[in-house]
């Protein structure tokens, strides 16, 4: 394969890259816990806490904060997931590139 060749598909495959990347970044993922949801885009950003019941008294007042971060943290496995799954071909599994 002479040069030009390889220049050109290695542009191929960033413009792929970007384009699955771009994907990713607009989906969103949802993380719950039985009181709480959580939704994240695919930049880890979260975008939205939703606190599934108003009988909260003072003692599930702690328990709440344990169930944000479980639903947090599920919604952020998804999105790493869907990254390994979708940029996986790109990076053939090297670890850390996205």
């Amino acid at each position: 394969m002479n040069m030009q060749a390889m220049l050109k598909q290695a542009q191929k495959l960033k413009s792929e890259m970007e384009k699955t990347q771009n994907e990713i970044n607009n989906m969103k993922f949802e993380g719950n816990s039985s009181l709480v949801s959580v939704i994240v885009d695919g930049t880890k950003k979260v975008l939205s806490v939703t606190i599934k019941s108003s009988d909260l008294d003072k003692d599930d007042i702690e328990m709440l904060g344990d169930m944000v971060t479980i639903a947090i943290n599920e919604a952020m496995d998804k999105v790493d997931k869907i990254i390994e799954e979708k940029m996986g071909p790109y990076t053939n599994g090297m670890p850390g590139l996205f």
